[in-house]
């Protein structure tokens, strides 16, 4: 008989307990934490500018930026005036609850409602770790195709909403926006989608009112 160990068990429960913990000191200080998932190219950083500019008077914001290397995100959200921890993860392909726990260390808490974690730019790894997040919403860019949803099921079905981004690149690229709101309802039936232009501010208002919905709900609870 051979013995299997499953080396991935231990290190997702240990970093599911973590998770908890950061859960726990952000609901005694009221903070509503989103986790953003993509690819690279995707439009996060993005997204999160206007984000930040559609709510900034209303909510105290603050981002943990995950990266392999660089700071370049970062840096431009603290143009902005917002309060940005950069996580550079050396090669890892995802953010871990160690370093958000780390990243919130280094954060003034007190003045703060939401905090946007943008993960590393992948479609696998991200999915599986549980961060203390109330919510992963998923960013799937026009050019990337139509036929993700069923190419990374795993994401879609862990997205709390799906933001199909870039979309005034519809007219040039071959990209059934039909076909993929299709594909999301079969994998994740209660999942909004939100087609906007981050760039171009193009359906942004839709997506910022559900989140302003999620914040204030969660305070409710």
């Amino acid at each position: 008989m051979v013995d299997l160990i499953d080396i991935n068990k231990p290190i997702l429960d240990l970093n599911d307990r973590l998770a908890v913990a950061n859960r726990e000191r952000l609901d005694a200080q009221g903070i509503f934490m989103l986790d953003l998932l993509a690819s690279p190219g995707a439009g996060k950083t993005s997204l999160i500018l206007a984000t930040i500019a559609a709510l900034r008077e209303r909510y105290g914001i603050a981002v943990i930026e995950g990266d392999i290397a660089s700071d370049i995100d970062s840096r431009r959200i603290r143009e902005q005036g917002i309060e940005a921890v950069q996580i550079n993860t050396g090669g890892i392909c995802h953010l871990e609850s160690a370093m958000i726990k780390r990243a919130l260390d280094t954060l003034d808490l007190a003045p703060l409602d939401l905090i946007i974690v943008e993960n590393v730019g992948n479609l696998v790894c991200p999915t599986d770790f549980y961060l203390g997040e109330n919510v992963k919403v998923m960013i799937l860019s026009v050019p990337e195709g139509d036929d993700k949803p069923y190419k990374y099921p795993g994401i879609f079905q862990a997205a709390s909403a799906i933001v199909l981004n870039k979309l005034d690149t519809l007219p040039v690229f071959d990209f059934n926006e039909q076909s993929f709101r299709t594909q999301v309802a079969a994998l994740n039936p209660s999942a909004p989608v939100f087609a906007l232009s981050a760039t171009a501010g193009q359906g942004v208002n839709a997506w910022t009112n559900w989140l302003a919905e999620q914040i204030d709900a969660s305070r409710s609870r």
